[in-house]
């Protein structure tokens, strides 16, 4: 498969279709596919789009490109929070361990700086002796322990959002809707939640300037809602 003709398809406004992406994001990140190249198709799926299915499905490409957790050791529903990133945001500091208070597991598998923002990783890493690079084991024992616990996203643990997330960073194509959705999503079904609360940050300080120009609530909060909607039921399709 040529990845160069994907970019110049996309460039062109056409789709990909689910073998394409299947491709695209597996290869990636197994490092088959360079840098470069998805630089450049993520920068055709800036200014060109991608629709709900392609969206889907690159969703679906992050989760299987690694592992997915589960903590059947730990009793009640696992609840998770996430935000779309915004200047000053420290919520998820504060209602992680609220809400843990009232018996409800949060198990958080937080990100990191992405453009002008700085990540709830980076400000726990602030703190002298704080370790958020935990293993599954660790995790799960801190989780139990505390009722929520903060952790970084793995080598194994959905690579290739790890890898693209990281260069979207680096190319200025940050505020893509549907990859914003299907990062936030990649990370929280694969970390096993039951149920996820949607933070959409909008104003000059996120990467979502404002509802009528990117149509916020279409886009990431329908996007996030739908993908974890088709999820849960493909989930109790196959229990």
């Amino acid at each position: 498969m040529q990845v160069s003709e994907l970019i110049a398809r996309k460039q062109n406004g056409g789709e990909l279709s689910n073998q394409e992406i299947d491709y695209l994001m597996l290869e990636f990140a197994r490092e088959v596919v360079p840098d470069y190249q998805m630089a450049a198709m993520l920068m055709a799926i800036y200014f060109r789009g991608v629709n709900d299915r392609e969206g889907l499905r690159f969703l679906d490409a992050m989760i299987r490109s690694g592992e997915r957790l589960s903590f059947p050791n730990i009793g009640g529903n696992k609840v998770d929070k996430h935000s779309t990133g915004g200047i000053g945001d420290k919520t998820s500091l504060i209602i992680a361990p609220v809400v843990a208070e009232t018996g409800i597991s949060i198990p958080m598998i937080s990100g990191r700086a992405l453009g002008h923002t700085g990540g709830t990783l980076d400000k726990l890493e602030s703190i002298r002796g704080m370790n958020v690079n935990l293993s599954h084991t660790e995790f799960e024992n801190v989780l139990r322990e505390q009722g929520c616990a903060f952790g970084a996203q793995t080598e194994t643990l959905v690579p290739a959002d790890k890898r693209l997330y990281a260069l979207r960073d680096v190319t200025s194509t940050v505020a893509i809707p549907p990859l914003i959705a299907a990062s936030i999503l990649s990370k929280k079904i694969a970390e096993g939640t039951d149920a996820l609360v949607m933070d959409v940050k909008v104003g000059p300080g996120g990467f979502l300037r404002s509802k009528k120009k990117r149509g916020v609530q279409p886009t990431v909060g329908g996007l996030v809602g739908g993908l974890w909607c088709h999820n849960y039921r493909a989930r109790h399709r196959h229990a």
